[in-house]
């Protein structure tokens, strides 16, 4: 877990003072480092990320992680993301980790403009089956003003649509500790190609109306509205030469 994300977080406490992974029964927690890029300098903080993963590999490192490009939006924005048990996974020192702090701290935050860091508890009882070859993620964010009825609405549309097609679409986290601009829940969608996003289906509402009927779905739409404060997506593309 102490990987990457580590060792460029104790670079900029040096310097200057955003998986997919395979859903089971128990909640894991999702540990994600968003970096925004300064302009220009992508080239040169992804020559540096590759120079740290091949000095991690070199001293034997075995955390996993996955490195996600956004797709959209201002500014150019990396993710790292990864997946521990539980809390006291996070105690574990990465030796690794530890001795290729330095070329972080040469050779990737001179890069980076500004991290975020967050963790989020996977939400298994609503999380779809692992998509083998992911290559790119829609990740849907939501900061709600009624967590009860978010969730109600949440576990009513994705076990109809387990219900009728078998599983249901994304992987649910819930995010902990947030300050007060964050999202408390988000949900990705897996894809394995750009053009999977062209596959026409029924929106998860549509669905819902199909098995429920339209009383009930407007009924859930409307606990569904009064239980948002806010909501944005962005879509995320794998690295997968950078992933480890």
């Amino acid at each position: 877990m102490k990987t990457l994300k580590t060792t460029m977080l104790l670079a900029l406490l040096f310097v200057l003072p955003l998986s997919t992974n395979a859903q089971n029964q128990e909640s894991q927690i999702l540990d994600i480092t968003e970096f925004t890029l300064l302009p220009g300098h992508e080239m040169q903080f992804l020559e540096g990320v590759k120079l740290w993963k091949e000095c991690y590999k070199e001293n034997s490192g075995t955390d996993t992680f996955n490195i996600w490009r956004r797709f959209q939006g201002e500014g150019v924005v990396y993710v790292l993301s990864a997946a521990v048990k539980n809390w006291a996974a996070m105690d574990s020192v990465d030796a690794a980790g530890k001795a290729c702090r330095i070329t972080s701290i040469r050779m990737i935050m001179p890069h980076v403009e500004k991290t975020s860091y967050s963790t989020a508890s996977s939400m298994p009882e609503y999380s779809r089956e692992l998509l083998e070859g992911t290559k790119m993620v829609w990740v849907s964010f939501f900061r709600v003003a009624n967590s009860t009825l978010f969730n109600e609405v949440v576990k009513e549309l994705t076990n109809t649509i387990k219900q009728k097609e078998g599983m249901s679409r994304g992987y649910w986290y819930a995010y902990m500790g947030v300050g007060p601009d964050s999202p408390d829940y988000m949900v990705s969608r897996p894809f394995k190609s750009f053009a999977d996003l062209d596959v026409e289906e029924d929106s998860p509402w549509k669905v819902y109306e199909a098995v429920n009927g339209k009383k009930k779905a407007d009924d859930m739409r409307a606990k569904w509205r009064s239980s948002l404060e806010n909501s944005w997506n962005y879509l995320y593309t794998l690295n997968e030469e950078l992933s480890n």
